[in-house]
């Protein structure tokens, strides 16, 4: 019998383009802790990590260590504003469909927050294409790659030989290899070509038009 492929998918970055929602959400956490950041923030390379690492790094600027306090600001911002700021990449909706017509399952592997995560895909209309939707979780578990995939993989029953993670960022590649599962790089996102060559990436593709080959030709050889 042929196995069952599996297509794990990073959010940001590789689905949609989240940095406007990202970057107002953001400003209005450090304003909450009495900063004043300039309106051009730009927050490009530390999207992606997890949100207190990405807010972290934003508070080290004004010598802040209130990382904690920042993260509740900036979680109430977006659940109310700020995901609503995220725009999906042209040629995704097509390259889901493609994925799914093939008879891939598709699942959302994230480090934001479950539940804005589900709201992001419901608000843009792609919720239908996955079998299931994974992020972090309040207890923190799941913040970094590893975990969230060693998880996935658990939970869903998916043989990693017979899956694929895509992503954008260093922290993906790195994921899907701890998890001893190949991965694909998205070169539209946020991370460089020679950050995933470095992390050592599978294979790159360079827009969402070939997305949905570049997946189906890695997973079925």
């Amino acid at each position: 019998m042929s196995p069952v492929h599996s297509a794990l998918l990073d959010l940001d970055g590789t689905l949609i383009d989240s940095r406007p929602g990202i970057v107002a959400s953001a400003l209005a956490a450090m304003r909450s802790l009495g900063h004043a950041p300039d309106d051009t923030l730009d927050v490009t390379a530390v999207i992606g990590p997890p949100l207190q690492d990405m807010l972290r790094v934003l508070l080290q600027a004004h010598g802040d260590g209130r990382v904690d306090e920042a993260v509740v600001a900036y979680r109430e911002h977006y659940g109310e504003i700020g995901l609503f700021g995220s725009t999906l990449y042209p040629g995704i909706r097509e390259a889901l469909q493609a994925m799914h017509d093939a008879g891939l399952r598709i699942y959302l592997a994230t480090s934001k927050r479950e539940l804005f995560a589900r709201r992001i895909l419901e608000h843009l209309d792609l919720i239908s294409y996955f079998q299931a939707i994974h992020g972090s979780v309040p207890s923190g578990a799941l913040d970094h790659k590893p975990e969230l995939l060693a998880h996935i993989l658990t939970e869903r029953n998916i043989a990693a030989r017979d899956s694929l993670m895509v992503g954008d960022r260093r922290h993906d590649i790195a994921g899907a290899h701890a998890v001893k599962m190949r991965s694909l790089g998205a070169l539209w996102g946020y991370g460089s070509r020679d950050e995933l060559e470095t992390a050592g990436a599978d294979r790159l593709v360079e827009n969402p038009d070939d997305l949905a080959r570049a997946v189906l030709t890695m997973l079925r050889r």
